[in-house]
């Protein structure tokens, strides 16, 4: 309210909240769309993109996506992405002009939301690239993933047999494949490891803010219900 987010006045040294400016506010807050907030008895919103800052949560992933040398974006459960990929490899982004391919990668992220394993692990992509995730939670429901990915194995690059297999697989000329099959990221075993220890980490800060976030809209809520009183 002091800095002028949150519709108020100040009388003397009370602030006030009207009612109907206030409901109007919550209404308009995710830039995108409308906020409605509707709370189970966990206090969790309806849906990810209801109490995910996408702005904030977008510039903290850019930041730790540059910091490793990796790609990194979050998705739903069902594969779909919630954020822009974050440093994509030229690979990736040559890939993703296939729809066969886009398929195909949110059919591997939904594979990983399946993935009964608490614990991050590398598995091989459909473009033969290292990808891990990790666990977004809302209260007590699992909500969303963070993955990271991008990541050439240690053996790289794949045979002419293999990178044909690629490019048939994913519906793509294989001159793209071989033209961008270098255009990845490298790491030793020693930051293959220090990143794998970080992508759940990096999870629980996206996870950390949403129950911040709802938090503040569910004082918000009650504010709202107090000045209708």
């Amino acid at each position: 309210a002091d800095s002028g987010r949150v519709p108020a006045v100040k009388v003397v040294n009370q602030w006030r909240f009207p009612s109907d400016e206030v409901d109007a506010w919550l209404q308009s807050q995710n830039g995108e769309s409308a906020v409605t907030i509707n709370s189970t008895p966990d206090g969790v919103a309806a849906t990810l993109r209801e109490v995910l800052p996408l702005e904030c949560v977008q510039l903290i992933q850019d930041t730790f996506a540059d910091a490793f040398g990796v790609m990194i974006l979050v998705t739903d459960l069902e594969g779909e992405p919630v954020t822009r990929p974050s440093n994509p490899c030229g690979l990736f982004t040559a890939a993703e002009t296939s729809p066969m391919a886009q398929r195909r990668c949110m059919q591997l992220w939904a594979n990983l939301a399946r993935d009964p394993s608490l614990q991050p692990v590398f598995i091989e992509s459909h473009l033969g690239l290292l990808c891990a995730r990790g666990l977004i939670r809302v209260g007590s429901e699992l909500k969303a993933m963070l993955v990271v990915g991008g990541i050439a194995p240690q053996v790289w690059p794949p045979s002419a047999e293999r990178m044909q297999r690629i490019a048939e697989d994913l519906d793509l000329p294989l001159e793209l494949v071989e033209a961008h099959a270098d255009e990845v990221y490298r790491l030793d075993a020693d930051a293959e490891r220090k990143v794998l220890a970080f992508v759940q980490r990096m999870a629980d800060i996206v996870s950390h803010i949403i129950r911040e976030r709802n938090q503040f809209y569910v004082t918000l809520q009650s504010i709202a219900e107090l000045t209708k009183i």
